[in-house]
C-alpha cells in the first residue's frame, strides 16, 4: 500500500510518501521545509501566530503532494518543540482545521521506538542474529538513543535533553562557534549521557538531520577521527560559506557542529563508530501502520 507520514519536528516538517508491506518500504518521495518551531519556542515559549500559519501552510501542501502521488492513507506526528510549546495543542488544532489531518504528538518513548524500527527496516545488512543495535535519533530538541535487535526487540531506550537548536541556541552563540563555546557544549552533552549504560551493539545507526548532512562532510561512517575532521571543517568559516562548499542548507549548516558533538557523545557511550542511516521515525510511522 502507498502510505504518507508527515513528522513536524522542532527544525524541519517533513514529508515521507512509500510504498509499504509491514516488512519493508520504498521510498516514492520525500520532502522538507526549515519550519524552525523549536528555535520559536526557545524564543517565546509557545509558537506565534505568524509561524503557526507557515505551519499550516507547509502541511497543507505536503498533504495535496501526498494525495497527488495516490498515498491511501496518511500519518501525521509532531516531536519535542511541540510537546513542550505552551500552545502546541492550538498549533495542531489549526493544522487539523486546516488541512484536515490529525496529528499525534509522540512521547520520547514512541520516538525512541519508531526510529528503531525504521531504522531496523532499512538496514541494508542487518548485524548477526541475536545482535543488538543502537541507534540514535538526533533531533532539534532531544535525542533518543535506543538499543535492541531487529525487527522489533527493544532491550534499552531513553529521551536525553540533547538537541541541535537547543545546544547551539544555549552555548554556541558564534557563528562559527569559538573553541571556548564547543568546549562548553561538548561539556554540556558529556553531562547529560553521563551515568547511562547502553547494552552493547553491535551496530550503531545515526539517523536524523544532522547525521543526513554530517555524511556530505565525514562520509557515511560517523568514527572518532571523521567526527573530529568535520568539525573542523565546520568551525573553520561562517555557517552560510559551509552550506555553499558542501551542498548543505544554511539553517542546518549553522546548527551541525551541535549536531555533531551530540554524535560524537553518543558513538563513545555506544562504543563504536555510528553508521549513517537511511530510516527514521518516519519509516516507522509506515512500516508500523503497514503491519497492522
Amino acid at each position: 500500500m502507498r502510505l504518507g507520514c508527515i513528522d513536524i519536528g522542532s527544525n524541519t516538517t517533513r514529508l515521507l510518501v512509500a510504498d509499504c508491506d509491514g516488512t519493508g518500504l520504498a521510498a516514492v518521495h520525500q520532502e522538507r521545509v526549515f519550519t524552525r518551531i523549536g528555535h520559536e519556542v526557545l524564543d517565546h515559549g509557545l509558537v506565534r501566530p505568524a509561524k503557526v500559519a507557515e505551519v499550516v501552510a507547509v502541511v497543507a501542501g505536503q498533504l495535496r503532494t501526498a494525495r497527488a502521488l495516490g498515498v491511501t492513507e496518511i500519518h501525521a506526528v509532531a516531536t519535542e518543540a511541540i510537546r513542550r510549546a505552551a500552545n502546541g495543542a492550538e498549533l495542531l488544532d489549526a493544522v487539523s482545521a486546516a488541512a484536515g489531518v490529525s496529528v499525534r504528538v509522540l512521547t520520547g518513548e514512541e520516538e525512541a521506538r519508531l526510529a528503531f524500527v525504521g531504522v531496523a527496516g532499512t538496514l541494508s545488512a542487518a548485524p548477526a542474529p541475536g545482535q543488538a543495535v543502537g541507534v540514535a535519533d538526533v533531533g532539534g530538541g532531544s535525542s533518543e538513543l535506543v538499543v535492541g535487535t531487529p525487527p522489533r526487540a527493544i532491550r534499552w531506550w531513553v529521551s536525553v535533553a540533547l538537541g541541535s537548536t537547543d545546544l547551539t541556541h544555549a552555548l554556541l552563540a558564534s557563528d562559527p562557534p569559538s573553541a571556548e563555546q564547543l568546549a562548553a557544549a561538548r561539556e554540556r552533552v558529556g553531562s547529560e549521557l553521563a551515568g547511562l549504560e547502553p547494552p552493547q551493539v553491535a551496530l550503531g545507526v545515526a539517523v536524523g538531520g544532522s547525521a543526513t548532512s554530517l555524511a556530505r562532510i565525514a562520509g557515511e561512517r560517523l568514527d572518532a577521527p571523521a567526527l573530529r575532521r568535520a568539525l573542523e571543517l565546520l568551525v573553520c568559516a561562517p555557517a552560510a560559506v559551509i552550506a555553499s562548499r558542501h551542498g548543505i542548507d544554511p539553517v542546518r549548516a549553522r546548527l551541525l557542529p551541535a549536531g555533531l558533538l551530540v554524535l560524537a557523545g553518543v558513538a563513545e557511550l555506544f562504543g563504536t563508530a555510528l553508521r549513517v542511516g537511511a530510516g527514521g521515525i518516519r519509516e516507522g510511522v509506515l512500516l508500523e501502520a503497514a503491519a497492522r
